[in-house]
């Protein structure tokens, strides 16, 4: 039943940050590597949706961080030119339902902290010419729009130049995506919203204390701009008990963040980050089996593990149209009303 319950699904991950791993390969091989490494493991996992970040190393910043932003975006474009009969890069929800119709994957660029932007915020509009339709103003630490949750003790707002992006984003018609982004940085936003929000990779603070998750009252706040909040798997964001990591843990959030904010309120925001760090991380300095155990996720490495998460959520005795809606339904709609 659950096999069959997930390929009826439109399954949508709103953060897989693959798009490093094919970028870091000379560009004559991106199409293929993408189509070899990464299109089976969509395919196995039934993604019909894949948000993809431009996420910027620190060996890029500050400046080569716009080039490497330019350079991943035209990595995405390449990559689906090249496998055109299974993938399409969708700008607006009408693009995203042809691309479903037609048996493709539909591709969202998004960008993770904008570094390449910084306080220039008219390149949002011309990020948003080149495809871009989420972004994020944040991640671990400082930057010129905003404060990423690991700097929650500084208790910051958005900059001037913050409250600009968000009202450019509004303009344009591009997602803010508030994950990563502090605490007092997502209620400043919450006060500026006009637009739907999206959470595409944070899980909830209240069974697992910290920073990167949200709180009971921010994630009614993105509801209440009718967003969706995706939940994280990294082990790490779920628990702090190796025993409990399992797909019955991403449930306990999904649960939970319905309970707070209704199900048609909650999605999935998987972030398989460790092939990824494991891909572009040089031999020389490779130190993966110091990471934190919880890192680990046996069975949910990568994509191809996501019929486990149905089976979860119908083993926990949710409605087939919830399980739906839980899956991609919520952000499929998300998409298609807010990308134009």
């Amino acid at each position: 039943m659950s096999t069959h319950l997930h390929r009826r699904a439109v399954v949508a991950d709103a953060h897989n940050d693959l798009l490093m791993a094919v970028a870091a390969r000379p560009p004559e091989r991106w199409g293929g590597f993408f189509r070899e490494r990464w299109l089976p493991q969509l395919l196995a996992g039934g993604v019909g949706i894949q948000v993809l970040p431009v996420f910027v190393d620190d060996q890029y910043r500050p400046e080569g961080a716009l080039r490497q932003t330019l350079r991943m975006i035209e990595c995405a474009h390449v990559l689906a030119e090249a496998n055109a009969d299974r993938v399409a890069l969708c700008r607006t929800g009408a693009e995203i339902d042809a691309a479903l119709a037609g048996g493709r994957i539909a591709l969202v660029l998004a960008l993770e902290s904008a570094p390449g932007v910084d306080a220039s915020v008219e390149l949002f509009s011309t990020l948003y010419r080149l495809g871009v339709r989420v972004a994020s103003i944040a991640h671990w630490g400082r930057t010129p729009l905003a404060d990423g949750s690991r700097e929650d003790a500084t208790g910051s707002r958005l900059t001037a130049p913050g409250v600009r992006a968000v009202r450019e984003m509004e303009r344009l018609g591009m997602l803010f995506d508030i994950s990563h982004l502090g605490a007092s940085g997502v209620e400043h936003v919450l006060e500026l919203a006009t637009q739907p929000l999206i959470a595409t990779h944070s899980s909830a603070r209240a069974l697992r204390d910290h920073h990167r998750n949200l709180t009971d009252d921010q994630i009614r706040g993105v509801a209440g701009t009718g967003g969706v909040v995706c939940v994280n798997f990294v082990p790490d964001f779920l628990t702090d008990d190796p025993a409990k990591v399992s797909a019955d843990r991403i449930v306990d959030h999904i649960e939970h963040i319905a309970d707070v904010a209704g199900i048609e309120h909650v999605g999935l925001g998987p972030d398989f980050v460790r092939e990824v760090i494991a891909d572009v991380t040089p031999p020389c300095c490779e130190n993966l089996d110091d990471e934190d155990p919880l890192f680990d996720f046996p069975g949910l490495e990568g994509p191809a593990g996501l019929p486990l998460v149905t089976e979860a959520l119908e083993r926990r005795g949710l409605p087939e149209e919830d399980v739906l809606r839980v899956l991609g339904g919520n952000v499929r709609r998300l998409l298609g009303a807010c990308l134009r």
